[in-house]
Order: structure tokens, then C-alpha cells, then sequence
């Protein structure tokens, strides 16, 4: 038996055992991309309810992911394009290492950061992905920050930088690579980082984190969405397409931005264009090769762009750029609620419990009760900007902004 690949295993076990057990957040907008935390968190804010703050490097939009006592984060140097990987202690946010990255400053939107993409972490690793003109390195190091291996994808090409954030599935690190120049989608080998396949795209840049469809008694579908191949479901033993289905309006460009979220046999896909259209459209999965995916209903009035839905109890919620939040029924797509709330928004919503929250440009940090019913629970200002999207680990709501990392949770 190799003692020396189990036991950050062991390291993860006894940390539980010593701290508490709590559930990791794995990924981006946590278990495959759904937002929801076990909770409950503190709605209104005091010095006690903040149990740390901690100063990061440069600028970052990516999101926090946990595994056991450790947290992760990136960041980047708008100077020079250089690259950061933190490792902070959860219970304290005290930094235990970080790691830089060489790179280059290069064009990108100006609402964009170097380290735009959320990591993804397991027991033995953290998988990060930075991409730019030169390349699309992905780098697994194991959770004191030695680097077990590298894999350089090749030219990122788009002209508002980097976003799309890896998952893991199975003994696979996931990535898509739909771009300016030649598009794929890649499944690399967590253990090694070999190509275990590529499925070629004609596509452009595409900002999207792909989920996992899974059913009682059904293989595994991984789940991508992009405005040129619509939804798309691939295999991940194979990278074979199993369906695919185009929903959005061709009729004008358009990109996909907000991720894909699962609810029961349906996708929820998103795509739109500043200005001209935004759409929230739901699949129906195929229960069989004989039948076909089906579309079920649209939401184009105040769809977001940037945003990822939310799915809770059979409301779907969609919380629009500009700050409209939208309650419906995910089966039938019927509006309950839509109501103003303040700010613009690049973060994505997330609940724990009964609270539905996300993360104001400005910094300002909007509590909703996740219900039939619209009401705005609280309000609070974390004084810097942040377009990154929270998570939430146990009654623990970890917040970043431009320069810092927060956590916030009931006194202990």
C-alpha cells in the first residue's frame, strides 16, 4: 500500500475528527456548481460574526474552494500578469503558503482579472487553470503546495481574458477550451495530467463552468453549455457527444457566460449579449436514445448575463446584472416574484438554509429569503468591490473581495 499517497487522506480525516466535521466546497458555486450550503448563516453582521480577514495579492475575481481545514484562492498581478495560488487555514484565514506563476499583463476586459477561474480541489490535490495569448496552463499541486504536475493547453484567444473554472468527475480534471482560436473540450487525468480525450469545438469564447448530469440508474453526463452548440452532453468515459441541442437566439451574437445548473431532468443554460438579449432556457434530458432533448421554457425578461442560476425547493432563482431578481417555477418556468434589489452584480447567488445571498460590484453583500415570498433580510457593506461569488462551508460564508478574503459566521 502506498502510505505516502494516502495520507493527505489521513491529514483530511484527522483534521475532522480535531475541528469538526463540515462539508467541502469543492469547486465553483460549490457540490457540481449548485450554490447551496448546508448553513444557517448570520443575517446580520457584527466584529463577532466576522471571524477573519485576510489581505491577498494583487486582484482576483475567482471564488474560494475548501477542502478540510484548508481554503484556496487565486490571484493576480495586474502589473505583470503573474499568477497566485494561496493556501489560508480555515479556522484563523492565517496564509500557510502561496505560490506565484510567471505571466504577462495582456488585453482584457477591464471588468476582468488575471485570476478569474475558481480552482477545483480533492483530498490529494488543488487543480488550478490560468489562461492568456500564450497559454492555457493547467498546474495540480498537492495541498502543501508542491506541484505534482503541469498542462499547457495551448493559446487562450479571447478578447475579454479568462474565466471558464476546471471541475473534477470520477479520475478526470474537466476543462472546457471553447475560444477565439481552436476550440476543444479536455479531460486530463488527475493523478498524471495526460489527455484522456478532446472533443473538438467550433465555437468562440465561451465563460461557462460545465456541471454533471447524474439520475438513479443512468450513466453520468457531463453537462457544457455555449451559445454556438447550445447545451451539449458528453460521455466522460469516452468525450463521445451523447446529445446535443442549440436553444439560443442565432438570430444575433451572443456569448454564455452564467453557468449550467441541474434541476431533476432539467438543464438550466444561459447566454445572452450586453444590450440586445439575455435568455435562461430549460432542457429536457432524454431518458433514452430514442427520445431527444427538448426545450421547456424561456426567460428572456431581466435574464442574466454574467450570472449563474439557482435552483431551491422548486424555485428557480435568477438574479439579473443589473439587480433584479426573478422567482419562478423551475417545472413550468411561471414567474412568482420579480423585484428590484440594490446594485449591479457579477457574482453569482448562492443560499444557505432559507437565505439566498449574493455579492453587489460595489461590495455590498444582499441577504433574500430563498421563498414564495420576496423579502430583503439584510444589507451590509464589505467597503471594497468584489465580483466574485461567495461559498459556504458549514455556517461559515466565506466572501472575497478585489484585495481580501473574509469569513463570516456565528460567534463561537
Amino acid at each position: 500500500m502506498n502510505v505516502r499517497a494516502l495520507l493527505p487522506l489521513i491529514l483530511t480525516a484527522l483534521g475532522s475528527v480535531a475541528y469538526g466535521t463540515h462539508p467541502e466546497w469543492d469547486r465553483f458555486r460549490g457540490p457540481n456548481g449548485s450554490g447551496i450550503g448546508s448553513g444557517p448563516i448570520p443575517t446580520r453582521w457584527t466584529e463577532q460574526t466576522q471571524r477573519w480577514k485576510t489581505p491577498l495579492p494583487g486582484v482576483g475575481h475567482s471564488s474560494p474552494v475548501v477542502w478540510g481545514q484548508r481554503v484556496f484562492v487565486t490571484s493576480g498581478d495586474e502589473t505583470n500578469g503573474s499568477r497566485h495560488l494561496l493556501c489560508l487555514e480555515f479556522l484563523t484565514g492565517k496564509v500557510l503558503w502561496s505560490r506565484t506563476f510567471p505571466g504577462e499583463a495582456h488585453r482584457k476586459h477591464a471588468d476582468s482579472s488575471y485570476a478569474s477561474a475558481t480552482p477545483t480541489v480533492d483530498a490529494r490535490h488543488v487543480y488550478v487553470a490560468w489562461g492568456g495569448p500564450k497559454d492555457y496552463l493547467v498546474v495540480a499541486l498537492d495541498h502543501d503546495g508542491r506541484e505534482a504536475w503541469r498542462v499547457d493547453l495551448g493559446p487562450f484567444k479571447a478578447g475579454h481574458g479568462f474565466g471558464p473554472s476546471p471541475i473534477l468527475h470520477d479520475d478526470l480534471v474537466i476543462l472546457a477550451n471553447d475560444q477565439e482560436g481552436e476550440s476543444s473540450l479536455v479531460a486530463l487525468d488527475r493523478n498524471t495530467g495526460a489527455r484522456r480525450w478532446t472533443v473538438p469545438r467550433q465555437s468562440k469564447a465561451t465563460y461557462t463552468t460545465p456541471c454533471v448530469y447524474q439520475q438513479p440508474g443512468r450513466k453520468p453526463e457531463l453537462i457544457f453549455t455555449n451559445y454556438e452548440h447550445g447545451v451539449t452532453s458528453i460521455d466522460p468515459k469516452t468525450g463521445q457527444v451523447n446529445w446535443e441541442l442549440s436553444v439560443f437566439d442565432r438570430g444575433h451574437i451572443e456569448t454564455a457566460i452564467g453557468s449550467p445548473v441541474v434541476a431533476g431532468d432539467l438543464v438550466l443554460a444561459c447566454a445572452g449579449w450586453l444590450g440586445v438579449r439575455q435568455e435562461v432556457v430549460a432542457v429536457r434530458v432524454p431518458t433514452d436514445r430514442r427520445e431527444q432533448p427538448r426545450e421547456v421554457y424561456r426567460i428572456t425578461r431581466s435574464a442574466p448575463l454574467c450570472t449563474t442560476p439557482l435552483v431551491k425547493d422548486g424555485l428557480l432563482f435568477l438574479w439579473s446584472d443589473a439587480g433584479i431578481v426573478t422567482c419562478a417555477d423551475v417545472r413550468t418556468g411561471e414567474v412568482i416574484w420579480r423585484e428590484r434589489v440594490p446594485g449591479n452584480y457579477y457574482s453569482s447567488p448562492v443560499c444557505a438554509g432559507r437565505h439566498l445571498i449574493n455579492v453587489s460590484r460595489s461590495g455590498d453583500v444582499v441577504v433574500l429569503a430563498a421563498d414564495r415570498r420576496f423579502e430583503l433580510l439584510a444589507r451590509h457593506s464589505l467597503g471594497e468591490g468584489s465580483h466574485s461569488t461567495p461559498a459556504i462551508v458549514g455556517d461559515t460564508l466565506l466572501v472575497r473581495t478585489y484585495s481580501h478574503l473574509l469569513a463570516m459566521g456565528p460567534p463561537r
